[in-house]
């Protein structure tokens, strides 16, 4: 597939349903998660270090980008982005390059409360565009005793 026409780091291929329930919005395939972080109020509202966690996207970003310079589409959402955020557009200017593999993510969830997430972001050594971002919490800790819970909530019904 040509470089310009696929994207993989800011694109989401799949994802469960309760990421949905987390997070508050469906990020269905093909969607983007940089799209939402930025653009969607709920991102700001739910994710607690949304700063860090979004500072830390855009240096990604900005690190795919060198890898990927006739992307058009990465293009595309890096400058809609630049556009239309203010933090974007001065975390873009100050060239911060980031390739990171673990990152803390805290939620505050409507009904669920604070929830705490590691997030270990996963590389096929064989295809390294595709990376598979996996959510973890600590044992016994109050987000793993929440997410059973509301898990269920999201469960669609068996019949």
């Amino acid at each position: 597939m040509p470089p310009s026409t696929y994207s993989v780091m800011p694109w989401t291929l799949a994802r469960n349903l309760l990421l949905t329930e987390v997070l508050g919005r469906p990020l269905e395939p093909g969607t983007s998660f940089a799209r939402f972080l930025f653009q969607d109020p709920v991102a700001r509202e739910r994710i607690v270090n949304w700063a860090d966690f979004a500072s830390a996207t855009v240096a990604t970003m900005r690190r795919e980008t060198a890898r990927r310079p006739h992307d058009k589409r990465l293009t595309a959402l890096v400058d809609e982005l630049r556009v239309s955020d203010d933090d974007v557009a001065r975390w873009w200017d100050d060239h911060t390059v980031r390739d990171y593999a673990s990152v803390a993510r805290r939620v505050d969830h409507p009904v669920a409360g604070p929830m705490a997430f590691d997030i270990e972001i996963v590389g096929a050594p064989h295809d390294p565009d595709q990376r598979l971002v996996v959510y973890t919490t600590q044992p016994d800790s109050p987000t793993a005793r929440v997410l059973p819970i509301r898990a269920g909530w999201t469960a669609p019904a068996p019949w």
